[in-house]
């Protein structure tokens, strides 16, 4: 298994200022190239370190009316710094978000364009992640979705349960990905979803095969030639492949 997660693409109508915006959130830098918004920890418009998981803003795509099925959760380290973090998003632009939480110890978050987030309570487990804790994935069937990903991806699974499936880079440094089971189904394509890139040197090909074999199917986005593959997990959760570099 050769592939990671190297960004979480969020579609916007406005890159450059959602991508600013997540750069201001998580203390991180934005690069503009073309169309596209880079956000990562710094060094300049290049791929992001694959345990920063940066994000990328491509798409000029209006968010449908329903709850994205991927969300990021941000870490804090104490009840003070949860509280500032979310007052300076909220002097970001951010705004207060209901997706049916109730009472919960975490502020649900929306940004500039409606994209969903969580400023968590202080957790021991996400001492160490950096800004962003998790990477949230709502599903039906967590254990399926940890047959899939758990062999798509050289992560190692950290728990796996009939409600949720943490993975995290076999380094253990940087977030997690977490699929949640949720109550809810998926009726719109995906706003956020996930890109990997193969370990230098391997094939992407081999590794499209390898995916496909595993219950990928290819998606046809409307993307033309270009040179990533677009495909859908087993529950059909869009994620795309990038060029081997």
């Amino acid at each position: 298994m050769v592939l990671r997660p190297v960004q979480v693409n969020v579609k916007a109508v406005n890159a450059r200022a959602v991508g600013r915006f997540w750069a201001e959130a998580l203390g991180w830098s934005a690069y503009d190239a073309g169309a596209t918004t880079y956000v990562g920890p710094g060094g300049g418009p290049v791929w992001p370190d694959p345990v920063g998981l940066g994000i990328v803003v491509p798409v000029p795509e209006p968010k449908p009316a329903v709850k994205n099925r991927v969300h990021l959760d941000l870490a804090t380290t104490s009840a003070a710094h949860q509280a500032s973090l979310v007052a300076r998003l909220r002097g970001l632009g951010a705004t207060p978000a209901r997706v049916g939480q109730g009472s919960v110890p975490w502020q649900v978050l929306a940004d500039p364009e409606g994209n969903e987030f969580c400023v968590l309570e202080p957790r021991e487990v996400y001492r160490d992640t950096g800004p962003v804790a998790a990477v949230v994935v709502d599903c039906a069937e967590p254990r399926a979705m940890a047959r899939f990903w758990g062999g798509a991806l050289d992560w190692t699974p950290h728990d796996v349960t009939d409600d949720w499936a943490v993975f995290r880079s076999p380094t253990d440094t940087g977030p997690y990905l977490e699929f949640l089971r949720t109550p809810d189904r998926k009726t719109a394509p995906d706003r956020v979803h996930l890109d990997l890139l193969p370990r230098p040197g391997e094939d992407t090909a081999t590794e499209v095969a390898r995916l496909r074999a595993l219950g990928a199917t290819d998606l046809d986005v409307g993307q033309s030639d270009v040179p990533w593959t677009c495909l859908s997990d087993p529950e059909g959760h869009e994620f795309c492949v990038l060029a081997a570099h």
